[in-house]
């Protein structure tokens, strides 16, 4: 068997880089608190499905492959479960549950993986060949035999076309559940709430289109190499997200003394009339769209949308309402879940979904700001409020 020199450039680092981004970014979602929740579960499965379909290709067009010829087309079950993988994660992002019927999504992945399990049976040589025929059609094959059939499907060729269609059903899924549901809850348009979940969701509604460009320019697989460049590109976008919404990067978090806060404010020109019509138009707002149950919200970000400077917003909290950012934040937050915790209708909900859906990313948090303001657990809470209903 004839071997090709690996080849390197900027495509292959780029690669190369976004599988390690997308095994990082898929075993963070799935480890810890964070693998609790189930749109991050959902999440970190598909970020590895992403990385094992460009490691893959990364073989591939450094022709590492050659070196490791058990590695030909080992990921190709995958591309009929990453399309799915995204819309359970958006549907979970939006109604904390997995769609109705969802393993049925999964039949086609099933059908796949077990037509691939002959294929890794084929002996080296013929998986030689049939990575030349997709990579190298200019070499010469050698003599192999196939073990068992190889395809008992009868539609490994048409795999680009069935994966573009999957990922074009799933991906107007998840554009069709994000506007779903902020036909139902209108503010969510306005909070951006949904933002981050709306541009993944575009961004993976654009590999349909990608195939689309690729593979008629390219003989073969050869061009995969532009689509794994792209999804490089969409986990790192991802990655940018999550360290967007993180609390590590937040500020403010330390309430400062009593006496550093007048300190503070002696100078400022904010008076009583302003207060009060800022105080107005911030009460408004926490009525109407509830900006505080978004887990990304800052003092700069509620400062400009009340069209004031993050100072005199700060001013307003401590002189007018005597609390912090912070501890504003958990009032509205913990009776917001004292609703949720004591309706009926959202009895189903666990109590990390509960905390999630009122805008905290981390339970534990939740639990402290709960307890310190209602001397209860939320668990507690919910068995008084249920024995309370039937009294």
């Amino acid at each position: 068997m004839k071997i090709l020199p690996v080849h390197l450039d900027v495509f292959a680092l780029i690669i190369l880089l976004g599988v390690a981004q997308g095994l990082f970014l898929g075993l963070f979602f799935l480890t810890g608190e964070r693998g609790k929740n189930l749109a991050n579960r959902c999440l970190g499965w598909f970020t590895l499905a992403l990385a094992a379909i460009s490691g893959e290709i990364f073989l591939n067009y450094s022709n590492y492959t050659f070196r490791a010829l058990w590695t030909v087309d080992f990921s190709e079950p995958i591309n009929f479960v990453i399309a799915p993988l995204f819309y359970f994660y958006t549907f979970s992002r939006i109604w904390k549950r997995m769609p109705r019927r969802w393993l049925l999504h999964l039949i086609p992945f099933g059908i796949w993986l077990a037509n691939a399990i002959t294929w890794f049976y084929q002996p080296l040589e013929f998986k030689y060949n049939s990575y030349l025929h997709s990579q190298h059609p200019e070499m010469p094959y050698i003599d192999a035999e196939s073990y068992l059939d190889e395809d008992f499907t009868g539609l490994r060729g048409y795999i680009s076309e069935m994966t573009l269609l999957s990922c074009l059903i799933y991906a107007i899924l998840s554009l069709l559940a994000i506007r779903k549901a902020m036909r139902r809850n209108p503010e969510l348009k306005s909070s951006g709430q949904l933002h981050s979940l709306r541009v993944l969701s575009w961004l993976f509604a654009l590999v349909p289109l990608l195939i689309i460009l690729v593979k008629p320019q390219f003989q073969r697989d050869v061009g995969d190499y532009l689509l794994a460049t792209y999804i490089a590109a969409t986990i790192y976008a991802t990655s940018f997200l999550v360290m967007r919404r993180s609390d590590f990067f937040r500020e403010d978090k330390t309430p400062e003394p009593a006496a550093d806060v007048r300190k503070k404010y002696e100078r400022s020109a904010l008076s009583e009339e302003i207060e009060e019509n800022l105080l107005q138009k911030l009460n408004r707002l926490f009525d109407q769209e509830k900006p505080y149950l978004e887990s990304d919200l800052s003092l700069p970000k509620l400062a400009q949308r009340l069209r004031t400077s993050p100072h005199h917003l700060s001013q307003l909290l401590n002189d007018r309402l005597e609390q912090s950012f912070f501890d504003l934040l958990a009032t509205y937050r913990v009776r917001e879940a004292q609703n949720l915790l004591q309706d009926s209708a959202t009895a189903h909900l666990k109590i990390d979904e509960i905390a999630e859906r009122v805008g905290y990313n981390s339970s534990s948090a939740f639990h402290t700001a709960f307890k310190r303001l209602t001397g209860q657990t939320p668990a507690q809470f919910r068995a008084t409020a249920t024995s309370s209903r039937s009294a």
